[in-house]
């Protein structure tokens, strides 16, 4: 795919949040890290899974916490006008828990999604599962 030039990629996991954008151009994108935000993920808790003794959901409510809160401050990067290309790169679970809490205004940003986990991998690959025909 096509990088370009400015648009923000956000990788995504129950427990990290890491962002990019693009310094360079379509043909030769390059990634630059840029500063990943502090997320208040304690008023999304609970919000879909709920823990009894039978069933230990409380990671799941805590990834799904981190996946909102994530989502909740790219919403407002993309309505506050800083960031008008996005592209999420999640692991399935994530993406899917991302995609609940997409703004309207977020779901035009998207020009692309991946489902892959990719947090903590280098800008190279990253590069590389993007050009990954899907």
């Amino acid at each position: 795919m096509l990088l370009p030039h400015g648009a923000v990629i956000a990788l995504i996991d129950g427990q990290k949040f890491e962002l990019y954008r693009n310094a360079g151009d379509e043909a030769a994108p390059e990634l630059a890290a840029l500063a990943a935000p502090t997320l208040d993920s304690r008023n999304h808790s609970g919000v879909s899974h709920h823990s009894s003794h039978g069933n230990h959901a409380d990671h799941l409510v805590a990834e799904d916490a981190h996946v909102g809160a994530a989502v909740e401050w790219l919403n407002a990067q993309v309505l506050g006008h800083k960031i008008e290309q996005l592209v999420v790169i999640a692991s399935p679970r994530s993406l899917g828990e991302a995609r609940k809490h997409y703004h309207k205004m977020t779901e035009r940003a998207v020009i692309h999604e991946c489902a892959k986990d990719l947090v903590g991998r280098q800008p190279a690959d990253i590069l590389a599962a993007l050009r990954e025909k899907h």
